[in-house]
């Protein structure tokens, strides 16, 4: 279980903000390996004055008296009003809302001398009130210049009488795993707490957002650690502590943060937009399996798959299309899916960019100029044509990947809750031991394109199928519209012997 670091007090809205919040590097010879210190006091001595911590406060709503109340048209519904009613608390069932003001604690890391201080944007969240309480006990009200929910990452601003101790960035890629690592927090609400480990992993993806590549470390880190700094043996901040992996509440040894190659590109537009701007290609893409690799042609299993291409989109303007692999963008290698949207959003809006893509089983390269992000953009899916006439074969079953197709009508549509005017070949039932069940595809999900050829009846699903066969294919690509989009998926093809 992922627990937010942040240390909720008297509130009882921080049951609903457990979310916490809070890339494997190839080994490098022993000689260049780091010796153990004897001892982290120098460093923490040095850095403890640089590391604040920050309490925020909201109104929330309460209710005031019994967690429950009687049906309507109970024969006690009256008789339990007026005795609310009579004892001043009023309301169905007692539970009159009552505004009170919740707070909560969290860490962050000066990073100037004239006071601008970074921690999570999960601290901060929802707050009415921020306070910053500096290491010699002085407390500050803070300004919050921006924040980044997809990164979780947030930028205060204190004026102080005096400068600032601060700490300088470092830089996170060339952190190595088995490296030693510090933090520095306020778990607990026990601020200035120093803690020590080795860094555990790289790139890790925690399903926190569009660009998770996080810093696992083994160092201790709680509630209330949130926002505060990850140190290197330099003294420099190569992490911002943001998650733990936790099925009791408190450290067992799995903490996350933030690596400094993604924060601190955050932090500078903040602090010179009041938010971001990231590139913007516009597509829906998804992983490059094995199947999905063998069906296009590809060697290995490389890249990012467009599954979708938004209109008027920058990769729209510059000729991307559905089914092609996107394997090098900016001279940058696309090792997997995940690491394109990062590419992407770290790249110069305006950029013309080459994009070395993978299309009819050759490497072709096409020139994009990026667009900004503004907002998610969900592809939009291919639809029939209207004026196809109507087919000859209305269902039929696809023994050579085990499931059922069916030509969308008014039947299907109320069935499978489709949009009115739906039309295609839909799945109508998948076989339980099929090829297609294992990789996800269920009753309902309707058929876009089959070996890169749009489809909008039973009979073209059935001829490229038999094509796939008579040509000694292994897999069929096919484009499928799911619950959650638009996606490509690699299937077997099972012919009997």
């Amino acid at each position: 279980m992922l627990q937010a670091l942040y240390n909720p007090v008297r509130s009882k809205v921080s049951a609903a903000l457990v979310i916490v919040l809070l890339g494997v590097t190839s080994v490098s010879q022993i000689a260049n390996a780091r010796p153990a210190p004897e001892s982290f006091a120098d460093l923490a001595e040095k850095l403890l004055p640089s590391v604040v911590n920050i309490s925020t406060s909201q109104i929330v709503a309460d209710r005031q008296g019994p967690d429950f109340q009687f049906p309507p048209g109970s024969p006690f519904e009256d008789l339990f009003r007026d005795f609310m009613d009579r004892n001043g608390q009023g309301g169905q069932g007692g539970q009159t809302p009552q505004q009170r003001r919740a707070t909560a604690l969290g860490s962050g890391f000066i990073i100037s001398a004239d006071g601008y201080i970074v921690t999570n944007n999960h601290v901060i969240d929802g707050a009415d009130e921020i306070s910053v309480r500096l290491h010699d006990g002085e407390t500050l009200d803070a300004e919050l210049i921006g924040r980044d929910p997809k990164t979780d990452v947030a930028l205060l601003k204190v004026t102080p009488k005096d400068d600032l101790p601060f700490v300088k960035w470092g830089d996170s890629d060339k952190s190595r795993i088995g490296d030693w690592a510090m933090a520095i927090g306020n778990p607990f609400g026990l601020g200035g707490t120093v803690t020590a480990g080795i860094i555990s992993a790289r790139n890790r993806d925690i399903n926190q957002g569009p660009y998770d590549d996080f810093i696992q470390t083994d160092a201790s880190i709680n509630r209330g650690n949130s926002g505060g700094p990850l140190f290197n043996l330099d003294g420099d901040v190569i992490g911002i502590n943001s998650a733990i992996y936790s099925p009791s509440g408190g450290s067992v040894g799995i903490g996350f943060a933030i690596p400094s190659a993604i924060a601190q590109g955050v932090v500078d537009q903040l602090k010179e937009y009041g938010r971001t701007r990231r590139g913007w290609l516009g597509v829906h893409i998804q992983t490059v399996t094995e199947d999905i690799a063998d069906s296009v042609g590809l060697d290995s299993a490389s890249g990012a798959m467009v599954a979708g291409v938004s209109d008027e989109s920058p990769a729209k303007k510059a000729g991307i299309k559905q089914g092609d692999v996107i394997l090098k963008f900016d001279g940058k290698d696309v090792e997997s899916m995940r690491r394109l949207p990062r590419i992407v959003a770290e790249t110069k809006i305006g950029k013309d960019v080459d994009v070395v893509i993978w299309r009819d089983g050759k490497k072709q390269t096409v020139q994009v100029e990026l667009g900004e992000l503004e907002e998610e953009v969900i592809a939009a899916s291919a639809t029939p044509s209207d004026s196809q006439e109507a087919p000859a074969i209305a269902e039929a079953n696809i023994n050579e990947l085990g499931i059922k197709v069916a030509n969308v009508d008014d039947t299907l549509r109320k069935r499978y809750n489709l949009a009115d005017g739906t039309e295609g070949v839909i799945v109508t039932d998948v076989s339980g031991d099929s090829y297609a069940a294992e990789k996800g595809v269920r009753p309902g999900d309707i058929i876009i394109e089959a070996s890169h050829s749009s489809v909008s009846n039973v009979e073209d699903v059935t001829k490229a199928v038999k094509a796939a066969v008579d040509d000694d294919k292994r897999t069929i690509l096919m484009l499928i519209e799911t619950s959650a989009g638009p996606r490509y998926f690699g299937l077997t093809l099972s012919v009997a012997e």
